[in-house]
């Protein structure tokens, strides 16, 4: 495994052809694996919620690039709120890095650069969820600053 050079990922909005790349790594674990379909031709879905993120002023799809390979993903969306004083949040989700690449630092790099992308947005805060699964995960944003201070829930549509 090679090791990673510092500010050596660039961080990018993602454009339409790095959407395989994205579905790929998005399907590539053991939950991605149940929500996902990864095939050649993508399927339809995935290429219509591209063109509504890549539309919307608020939300950003963003790859992580290393000698020109996609290794990395993650979206930003930012909710400007009559809470906090009328203050914008900035929620990150999606977060993968490609598993070739995991353990290299690629994953800290795209959250550092995705606070600093916050903040030059105007927000108070950034928020994102994570799987109970994710053990490794928790830990991971917990080192970033992140603290566990709500309790998320979902209900299927």
């Amino acid at each position: 495994m090679r090791s990673l050079e510092a500010n050596s990922v660039e961080c990018r909005s993602a454009v339409i052809d790095d959407l395989p790349a994205i579905v790929r790594m998005l399907s590539d674990d053991f939950l991605g694996q149940q929500r996902e379909r990864y095939e050649d031709p993508l399927p339809e879905s995935y290429i219509k919620a591209f063109r509504e993120i890549d539309a919307d002023s608020n939300n950003e799809l963003i790859v992580a690039e290393l000698d020109g390979e996609v290794v990395g993903t993650l979206q930003l969306t930012y909710t400007p709120s009559i809470s906090f004083r009328g203050g914008k949040r900035c929620t990150v989700e999606s977060v993968r890095v490609d598993k070739k690449y995991r353990g290299q630092g690629i994953g800290r790099e795209m959250m550092l650069w995705a606070i600093e992308r916050a903040k030059d947005n105007g927000c108070v805060s950034m928020q994102l969820t994570t799987n109970n699964d994710r053990v490794d995960a928790h830990r991971f944003y917990e080192s970033l600053g992140f603290s566990k201070s709500h309790v998320g829930m979902k209900l299927k549509l």
